[in-house]
């Protein structure tokens, strides 16, 4: 059966001036250090699974990111998404960022280390160093530095130590015991600033003859069984120096190359588990040391400008390096038949050397930082870790062109031992020079949400900035176009939009979420300490003038503890009689009637469900039973309240009472300070069409749903494997909610009856592995007006009923709730002249046709023309208002890069 072909008008909009922020800093989480008893625990060729990833832009925001495979040895094709982001004070930036561990034992029994058990720093070219709070997301503390501006942070194996690289040419070591950051000493003071800064090799605790008792508990203690031996660090003086850490001393220094006059700048050092050091410089020397004598083993000319950042393969034996001239170059550490190619005869090394053996330019621009996992432990060959062969190590890259580029990174011996599995899907390859890359795509609000909202009614389209926002007016149509496939372009030559609002706020953060009602009356825009109301007043120009809601910000203090009124998410309800607000510090929800011209807003209720803690059962919630006796079903499903059981409001919430032990619905804070409270941010938050339902998602996975026209809890879904980036209503169906998660699975909840319809799975448990494996994952998903309510007024829907775009940062997917999958889910032609058949859940039989016949497909149609895409909306049934903000016009406004001709140069 052949499907109509359903045309929609497009509002192609590339005015708005959303500008991403240049990538400074890659971070990943250190691994345990192994026990120096039980050397079977370090030598174990198990792959560790995919930490997160932390990056650091430079307007001070921090992204935590959270690989999206199902398992340590899955592909998975959108690799790490953003939980969440730490939103930076302004104005701010990212220069340095390191993770440590929280408890170390605890670290050696988890299989990848967990938030909870992480320490996050950074350091943002000031006197302070900051740590955060990562499950609250705000800054925790602040010490300084006692040095003045801090170039580089280095944390030692064990995570116990913090060494400051300062611009007084001393480095501090900050000590992280205890969990707490306190001053431990000053080394020896050079006379430059320290540019970057390493940890040697950690050396086995010798233990000394005790009784058998004493050394039973001395043996229990893993945390000191290592000591730190040296550091090395890279001044702008032209030199390296070794430094002591018993004694705090100089012990050598190494020069490094200079033109006369000007002073060399080693802008990056390593240190391998041999202690071989490796250093970058600005002259783009890359050379390699020997820590006993710091005499120079070999050199390389490796780069035509500036080494900003290398990083250590996970075995040591190569070395990548980049910097400004956007090339990311590759060392490899070759074995030699013959002793007399040693570098140096004055080192026992074994016989081998460096090679260069590939580049490649992955940036358009600086390369400001590299990172990759398994991250490198400095130790001694002895206790180095052994990973397996089978799983391509991961680099990760990024730089002034904004975006973080991910490079399978297998070494060419590890293919000669079997297939190497590539772990993000780009190509059967996974060598360093061969593999294809993928760059994530970069999106406008935090933890992936989009900074763009849209009026519907008033047809205004809000983008918000670090500091400020501007909207404008989309105009109506005026003629029908011509077709492009499924959907009518018409562009901003047409003289389509204005500007009608643009405003610069006085922020504390950088601005976190924002939101303006659909008749254009209201806006809301939030930092993390504080949220302000607007009223918009149309003027006889056409332009927007704000007043704004004076007492707001204390309205909102006076509902929630603390001193802060900022939120995380907020919306409009569709009448925009209401706004709903996230709290960012407490995760408290408030549902505030806007009131009249006469009359002030007012808050009707709060909800503190994302502040408790439920019962978890296989990292799932268990509704109305706790304890192991709760499992989950056969299939997989999560017990909730069913159809034939008491579904009202008041039930649910005495249900929900009886778990937690306290009336969770209660306005007062002394029943909710009775149960467990977590930290957790609300990410996501999405009302019906019809002001009906309200859904909460938070960064725990955690999803809630309330009644707005009760005001009460209404029910809560079962926690999900992954982060949940779309979240809407359907307009033909007001109760039908649809969740995207960030690996590109699909669920569809039926919220009044509270369960996952049956009609839904057939689509749920089988969508076409085009979809699931896209590269840029799902971000977010709109419905046609069309269907709902107010179609009349507005015009019919040229789409069927039930029908959803979902949208990626370079793809738009038209997919029909109801519609069964065919084969592969997408439009196809298939070759053969085998007859086949496939029955689906609905017990109907699709016959394929004969060669050279085209079966044509009604679900899934992709649209991959719109690149990259920051928001996709309807502003009225049948026109689409797709946001578009091309790399080329971002970097257009970025200075020239480095370019140095080769030929014809005079």
């Amino acid at each position: 059966m052949v499907e109509t072909a359903s045309t929609l008008a497009v509002h192609r909009c590339r005015f708005v001036d959303f500008t991403p922020s240049a990538v400074t800093a890659l971070c990943f989480p250190p691994l345990p250090l192994p026990s120096v008893k039980g050397k079977k625990a370090a030598n174990n060729r198990t792959f560790p699974g995919f930490g997160p990833l932390v990056i650091g832009r430079a307007n001070g925001n921090i992204e935590l990111c959270e690989w999206t495979g199902s398992s340590p040895r899955s592909q998975a094709p959108q690799a790490w998404v953003v939980r969440k982001t730490l939103v930076g004070p302004y104005p701010s930036k990212v220069e340095s960022l390191a993770l440590t561990f929280r408890s170390p034992r605890r670290a050696a029994q988890e299989e990848i280390p967990s938030w909870s058990n992480l320490r996050l720093f950074s350091a943002g070219g000031g006197s302070e160093l900051v740590e955060w709070d990562i499950e609250q997301g705000c800054i925790k503390r602040t010490i300084s530095s006692q040095g003045g501006p801090i170039w580089s942070i280095a944390p030692n194996p064990a995570s116990t130590i913090l060494a400051l690289g300062c611009e007084d040419g001393s480095v501090r070591l900050v000590s992280l015991l205890y969990d707490e950051l306190t001053h431990l000493r000053r080394l020896d003071r050079m006379k430059s600033r320290i540019l970057s800064i390493a940890w040697g090799p950690p050396a086995p605790k010798q233990k000394k003859t005790q009784s058998s008792n004493a050394q039973s508990d001395s043996d229990d203690d893993d945390d000191d069984e290592w000591t730190d031996s040296w550091l090395v660090a890279g001044l702008s003086d032209s030199s390296l120096r070794k430094l002591d850490f018993a004694t705090g001393r100089s012990l050598d220094r190494m020069g490094t190359d200079k033109i006369r006059g000007e002073r060399t700048l080693v802008w990056a050092v390593g240190v391998l588990g041999d202690g071989t050091i490796v250093s970058g410089d600005s002259m783009g020397n890359v050379k390699f040391w020997d820590s006993k004598t710091c005499t120079q083993l070999q050199s390389f000319q490796g780069h035509a400008a500036d080494v900003l950042c290398l990083t250590i393969s996970p075995d040591g034996t190569a070395v990548y390096t980049s910097g400004v001239d956007q090339k990311v170059t590759q060392f490899s550490y070759v074995k030699t038949s013959r002793s007399d190619h040693n570098p140096s005869p004055l080192v026992s090394r074994s016989s081998g050397r460096w090679v260069q053996t590939s580049s490649r330019r992955l940036h358009s621009h600086d390369v400001r930082a590299l990172a990759i996992w398994p991250p490198h432990t400095p130790l001694p060959p002895s206790h180095q870790r052994q990973f397996p062969v089978d799983v391509a190590p991961v680099l990760a890259s990024g730089g002034l062109d904004m975006s973080v580029v991910l490079t399978p990174a297998a070494l060419p011996t590890a293919t000669l031992a079997g297939k190497v599995m590539n772990p993000l899907a780009t190509s059967t390859t996974a060598t360093f020079e061969d593999a294809y890359h993928r760059r994530l795509a970069y999106t406008s609000g935090p933890a992936s949400s989009s900074a763009l909202h849209l009026a519907r009614k008033a047809r205004l389209l809000m983008c918000t900035r670090e500091a400020g926002l501007t909207v404008w007016r989309i105009a109506r149509r005026q003629q029908k176009g011509e077709e492009d496939g499924e959907m009518e372009v018409l562009g901003a030559q047409d003289g389509g939009w204005e500007r009608v609002l643009d405003m610069d706020l006085n922020v504390q953060t950088n601005i976190v979420s924002g939101a303006i009602s659909d008749d254009g009356k209201w806006l809301a825009v939030a930092d993390w300490y504080e949220t302000k109301l607007f009223r918009l007043r149309e003027e006889s120009n056409g332009d927007l003038k704000p007043r704004r809601i004076r007492n707001f910000a204390s309205l909102i203090q006076s509902q929630v503890s603390g001193s802060s009124s900022g939120a995380s998410s907020l919306i409009f309800t569709p009448d925009s009689s209401k706004l709903v607000l996230a709290t960012s510090t407490s995760s408290t929800i408030l549902i505030i009637d806007l009131g009249s011209a006469d009359r002030p807003p007012r808050v009707l209720r709060k909800f503190e469900q994302h502040r408790l803690r439920e019962g978890f059962v296989n990292n799932r919630v268990i509704k109305g039973r706790k304890g192991p006796s709760a499992s989950p079903a056969a299939d997989g499903d999560v017990e909730m309240a069913t159809e034939d059981q008491d579904a009202s409001p008041e039930a649910e919430d005495k249900d929900r009472a009886s778990n937690h032990g306290s009336n969770a619905e209660s306005d007062s804070d002394d029943d909710v300070e009775d149960a467990k409270l977590v930290r957790t941010t609300i990410t996501r938050m999405a009302v019906s069409p019809d002001g009906q339902w309200l859904a909460t998602a938070d960064d725990r996975r955690r999803t809630h749903v309330f009644n707005l026209d009760s005001v009460q809890h209404h029910c809560a879904l079962p926690t999900f494997p992954h982060p949940i980036h779309a979240l809407a209503f359907d307009a033909s169906a007001p109760n039908t909610l649809v969740l995207g998660f960030a690996d590109n699975a699909l669920e569809v909840y039926d919220v009044e009856a509270r369960h996952f319809p049956r009609w839904a799975r057939a689509l749920v448990n089988a969508l076409p592995q085009r979809f699931t494996h896209l590269h840029d994952p799902v971000l977010g998903v709109t419905f046609d007006p069309g269907h709902g309510e107010e179609a009349a007024a507005g015009g019919a829907s040229p789409l069927p009923p039930k029908t959803a775009l979902f949208w990626g940062a370079t793809w738009i997917c038209k997919v029909n709730l109801t519609e069964r999958i065919g084969y592969g889910g997408f439009e196809k032609r298939r070759r053969g002249k085998r007859k086949a058949a496939e029955t689906n859940a609905n017990d109907r039989v699709e016959v394929q046709t004969e060669e050279g016949q085209q079966e044509h497909q009604r679900n899934f149609k992709l649209v991959t023309h719109y690149r990259p895409l920051l928001f996709v909306d309807f502003v009225a049934p049948g026109e689409l208002v797709v946001v578009e903000r091309p790399l080329v016009d971002v970097l257009a406004k970025l200075p020239p890069a480095y370019f140095k001709p080769k030929y014809g140069a005079s």
